[in-house]
């Protein structure tokens, strides 16, 4: 256990001192970026290692690997965010335990939300996940409502019983315009911010940027990064 966090020790100090370059190249203060570690498909033991080195926010993308994950860790001071493309049927157990919902891409999925806010008593932050890589169906490869869906769905949300609008969030799309363009997706994505934060002040989180292209995010002014492999290293195939 001590050289595995050894291990996630120094991926994180060099993950950490990634985020303050982008950050000085991009002439922001290091704290304008919160690092959210990814810890799909790793153990809890990985978890509470993160927790004692400072992380605060972990995302997860399957319920099923997630919701034990977080039941185990629940003594920890941690924020649990749902990065994966969400079914329904799986909405009560995620709002069980996650703070905050980043794939928010149909109506039908934040009515499910709302109800099971409700019912738990809890409030559920959300983003819209944005598809920059939106066909004529107005969804993406990988989930999220196409540009000109984010205005009805923010509505949506910022009207919704148990539920607060944050902000946005997008994944570098492998097709279209932007695919291969990582700094020109995410700059469209601030774009899209700062229309949305006319009607929706306070919806001023902008999650944007993996290991790979976390200094673009920064660059373009994404406000959170999701940093997995880079800090946990090369994903354990899933069964």
């Amino acid at each position: 256990m001590t050289d595995r966090r050894d291990h996630i020790a120094a991926n994180l100090a060099k993950v950490e001192d990634r985020i303050a370059a982008a950050c000085a190249a991009a002439g922001r203060k290091r704290e304008e970026v919160t690092l959210i570690v990814v810890t799909k498909t790793y153990p809890a033991s990985d978890v509470r290692i993160l927790s004692e080195l400072g992380v605060r926010h972990v995302a997860e993308n399957r319920d099923q690997d997630a919701a034990p994950k977080a039941a185990a860790c629940s003594d920890l001071p941690l924020s649990w965010h749902f990065v994966g493309q969400l079914q329904t049927n799986k909405v009560r157990s995620v709002v069980g335990y996650a703070d905050l919902v980043q794939s928010v891409d149909r109506s039908k999925l934040v009515t499910a939300l709302s109800k099971e806010a409700v019912r738990a008593g809890r409030e559920v932050g959300c983003l819209i996940q944005v598809a920059l890589d939106a066909g004529a169906s107005g969804r993406g490869e990988r989930g999220g409502v196409a540009p000109e869906g984010i205005e009805e769905l923010g509505d949506l949300v910022a009207s919704a019983p148990g539920l607060r609008l944050d902000g946005l969030m997008t994944v570098a799309p492998l097709t279209g315009e932007y695919a291969g363009r990582q700094r020109a997706a995410f700059e469209r994505l601030m774009d899209l911010s700062t229309d949305l934060r006319r009607a929706h002040p306070a919806a001023t989180m902008v999650s944007a940027g993996m290991s790979a292209d976390l200094e673009e995010a920064v660059a373009a002014g994404a406000t959170h990064v999701r940093v997995g492999t880079a800090v946990l290293g090369v994903r354990p195939r899933l069964g």
